[in-house]
């Protein structure tokens, strides 16, 4: 296994790390009679999660999300471009974009809505690209879509260290305004694609 899909595999691996570092323990489970003996452990545990978890999980996003540009760039100047990567590539950016909006929505620092439109675009542009291959059409990664990852990843980042370093300088909320912007761009860059490529989704042609 090559050096690029070896980082693709890792930004897969750190995203139950991910999880499990920013989602509290369920307190169900926390009350369950046999766990009894560990129970001031698991509350210690939730205690540093909801106080700290946010940080540390948002630095296990951004070194999985400097994976993403890592392996495409070493596989394309190594040429070591395989079908495998090109397979599990965009599924393991998803699964980390997906989980950290899940996540966020756990926390409740995130919209149920926001997450719904930015996952259900790419569960949209996916099924596009699945009908243009069958066809052998590639769809080709757009501008828009570029700015929708961009604003995505910012936005993500941004919410889950809870708008710092922003509010040490003022009440501006820029997690909250550049997520907005991150949802805009998901949703033209949908209608993007989706004009851009209508004779895929055309019978006739």
């Amino acid at each position: 296994m090559n050096l690029p899909n070896k980082l693709t595999i890792l930004r897969i691996v750190l995203i139950p790390i991910f999880m499990l570092i920013i989602v509290p323990i369920p307190q169900w489970l926390i009350d369950l009679g046999f766990l009894s003996f560990i129970r001031p452990q698991l509350i210690s545990v939730n205690y540093f999660i909801n106080n700290y978890g946010n940080y540390v999980a948002a630095l296990i996003f951004i070194i999985a999300s400097s994976t993403d540009a890592l392996d495409g760039y070493i596989a394309r100047k190594t040429k070591q471009v395989t079908n495998f990567g090109k397979f599990l590539d965009p599924i393991a950016d998803k699964l980390l974009v997906t989980a950290a909006l899940i996540a966020l929505v756990e926390r409740g620092a995130l919209s149920t809505w926001v997450a719904v439109i930015i996952i259900g675009r790419e569960f949209m542009i996916t099924g596009l690209r699945l009908v243009a291959a069958s066809e052998g059409i590639v769809i080709a990664a757009s501008n828009w879509g570029k700015v929708k990852t961009i604003t995505q990843m910012i936005a993500i980042i941004t919410m889950l260290f809870k708008n710092y370093p922003i509010r040490w300088l003022c009440d501006f909320p820029f997690d909250g305004v550049i997520m907005f912007l991150a949802v805009i761009a998901t949703i033209y860059s949908a209608y993007d694609y989706i004009v851009k490529n209508a004779k895929v989704l055309d019978h006739n042609s």
